[in-house]
């Protein structure tokens, strides 16, 4: 097979927003905590405000979509009891952040977003907190539902994890569903999948296909995926026939393909194979057969370990005395 490992991991840097980018995000955050706790001050001095960063930024699983964008989940929270229906509480976080970007907020079904013009999204839901019980999110038809972002934080940082591996699988799955989208599934269903799913591997490519079969052989059985918190709702409830059977067939395209790159002794052919499906920023690799390389790398390296090395007369390693010279002992630093 091709070893595609150490492209997989290049391919994970890459998904990580860049330092500038992180950086402006930390100040727009900044500067809507400022102008949300002014506006309640100066409008709603009762409601007092505490935030929450959260959702994949909060994970390690954010990535930077094909577009160069993001999204960052900034919850609001809110402990005192509303005498206000849900939606006039997001209204309020609307009206707070409404001018801080060139484009105007937009009100969606359960957050408030920021648009900050095609470089990232930051997404401001509203909860209110009780004493006892679940948090609440705001919803745009004025009722409250059940949501507990830290107990799936809690849920998804106890799952195993060596090596921080299921975390890069969580972001080759949305690099994944990103570059198809349309009837792909959200973030967070990718997250729950692949958390349940997962399969261990000592390489990225061979992890990712082993926990894309899993999670085919699950929903072939079974197409649901429940939240392990709170709400426990179904994460593909909204999936008719038609989006059903679209993303099972790119599922089903994608572990062909994938198991045909595993066979693939030429590693930019293999490449080539995962980079129709994971995006055009997935690495090319070398046109060459890397794993016997690796081989015959290993070869010359196990003498040399071994103290056991000689030089041959067309200067050779080899573990052959024959017409050759002992080498003296010697060890690997680095890698």
């Amino acid at each position: 097979m091709a070893n595609c490992n150490k492209l997989f991991l290049r391919f994970n840097e890459d998904l990580n927003i860049t330092s500038s980018k992180s950086a402006r995000l930390v100040s727009s955050k900044d500067s809507i905590k400022r102008a949300v706790r002014d506006y309640l001050r100066d409008n709603h001095p009762e409601y007092f405000p505490e935030f929450f960063i959260q959702g994949s930024y909060k994970l390690s699983t954010m990535i930077r979509t094909k577009d160069d964008t993001c999204d960052v989940d900034l919850g609001v929270y809110f402990k005192k009891i509303p005498d206000v229906k849900s939606y006039t509480m997001q209204s309020w976080i609307y009206d707070a952040v409404d001018g801080l970007t060139k484009n105007p907020p937009l009100h969606k079904n359960k957050c408030i977003t920021v648009d900050y013009q095609g470089d990232y999204n930051i997404d401001l839901p509203v909860y209110f907190e009780p004493s006892i019980g679940s948090p609440k999110i705001a919803v745009r038809d004025g009722s409250w539902l059940e949501s507990d972002v830290e107990a799936f934080e809690t849920w998804f940082n106890s799952r195993k994890d060596p090596n921080r591996q299921l975390r890069r699988i969580v972001k080759y799955l949305k690099a994944w569903c990103d570059n198809i989208r349309c009837y792909m599934p959200t973030g967070l269903t990718m997250t729950v999948l692949a958390s349940e799913s997962y399969i261990e591997h000592e390489f990225d490519d061979v992890a990712l296909l082993r926990t894309l079969e899993r999670i085919k052989s699950r929903l072939r059985v079974n197409f649901i995926c429940t939240m392990p918190v709170t709400p426990y709702d179904d994460l593909l409830h909204k999936f008719d026939h038609t989006r059903r059977t679209n993303f099972l067939n790119a599922l089903d395209n994608l572990i062909a393909d994938g198991n045909v790159a595993m066979k693939e002794a030429n590693q930019l052919n293999s490449s080539k194979l995962w980079k129709k499906h994971l995006g055009e920023r997935f690495p090319l690799g070398e046109d060459e057969n890397v794993d016997e390389k690796i081989s015959k790398l290993k070869e010359i390296m196990n003498p040399i370990l071994g103290s056991a090395a000689y030089t041959s007369r067309d200067l050779r390693i080899t573990n052959d005395s024959t017409s050759s010279i002992k080498n003296k002992p010697h060890k690997f630093y680095g890698e």
